[in-house]
């Protein structure tokens, strides 16, 4: 049994999963379960905070991740996209943000072990999810003062140490910094990340990075080529760099290509089902989605691959499906 992630890479395409936005969804909750019994008299409404569901109907999302692991995926990522004091603001939930990444990564863990223990020769791994936030370090939210920016780098470093401390509590397996629109907000959670380790001299656990190319610019929404963004991270030593979000597959594919050829680590790509219709949903067919990625694994340019806005454990199902015949790309010095 291998349990080391760096050396299951070498043998195969991982498959990490889809969507959990769009699974909650499919529940249809409401105000009151979300609150449930614990935030009852809550003095904002919290309907949409899809994190607090790790506290309040942690039924659900451990669901979820199942319906995933089903499907094949051999990492899943906690529901702790806005687990941080910075994005719990809105909600003022702040004080809840340590809580809240503990609960999603034992929800998460639980999972992943029962399926691990089910079939021992293919071991699943729980990613932290770290996500972009609401605020960013290099764009002013006033648009006749570009110099103002609404949070500052310790700010940001501050909130995402406590994210990582309860991932890590909460016992995930990868740190996943995804989602990245700002590098400069990436960067302060590489620093976080390190420094969280440091001070508690523990042992460094993988980092994932994910960037957003969020037009056929091919430019992060801060600017940066991919290029730029790839020099900017990689002092990081990841596990992997890649690419989420903001694009289908089909869009993505010459940015996966570019990254290819340059990453000097895996890369990972995971996609939305396709581009939005007019009403914000995605069309996208599982065979479609999967389709596509299987021509990026037959080529050679990725190692870890799922879905992201609009997927759903029938994607994940099929990506797994089609990807599994080819090797994974090889790392060349």
């Amino acid at each position: 049994m291998m349990t080391n992630i760096k050396d299951i890479l070498k043998q195969r395409i991982l498959i990490i999963d889809g969507a959990m936005g769009t699974m909650i969804q499919r529940y249809q909750l409401q105000e009151a379960d979300y609150r449930g019994e614990r935030f009852n008299n809550w003095h904002k409404d919290v309907k949409g905070n899809n994190d607090l569901l790790s506290i309040t109907r942690p039924d659900i999302i451990t669901a979820i991740h199942k319906q995933y692991l089903d499907a094949g995926a051999d990492i899943i990522e906690t529901n702790t996209f806005s687990s941080t004091t910075i994005a719990q603001a809105d909600y003022e939930m702040e004080s809840l943000a340590y809580e809240m990444n503990v609960a999603s990564a034992k929800c998460a863990r639980a999972a992943a072990d029962e399926f691990s223990a089910q079939n021992p020769s293919k071991p699943r791994f729980v990613a932290g999810a770290i996500g972009p936030l609401n605020k960013t370090l290099s764009l002013s939210p006033d648009v006749n003062n570009p110099g103002y920016r609404a949070v500052t780098f310790d700010e940001v470093v501050t909130a995402y140490e406590e994210q990582v401390k309860g991932l890590v509590d909460g016992g995930v397996d990868i740190l996943l910094i995804e989602t990245i629109f700002d590098t400069l907000n990436a960067k302060a959670a590489i620093f976080a990340i390190k420094e969280f380790f440091r001070k508690n001299k523990l042992k460094e656990l993988p980092i994932m990075i994910s960037g957003t190319i969020t037009d056929a610019s091919g430019r992060t929404l801060s600017g940066q080529t991919l290029e730029a963004f790839y020099i900017s991270v990689i002092h990081a030593n990841p596990l992997s760099i890649g690419l989420n979000c903001a694009l289908g597959a089909s869009e993505m594919r010459q940015h996966i290509e570019e990254l290819s050829a340059m990453a000097k680590c895996y890369t990972s790509a995971y996609p939305n089902a396709g581009l939005p219709n007019a009403f914000g949903e995605y069309d996208e067919q599982p065979s479609d989605t999967a389709h596509i990625i299987e021509e990026w694994a037959k080529e050679g340019l990725v190692n870890i691959v799922g879905g992201c806005c609009g997927t759903t454990p029938d994607h994940i199902r099929h990506i797994a499906e089609e990807v599994g015949k080819y090797e994974p790309r090889k790392i060349y010095s």
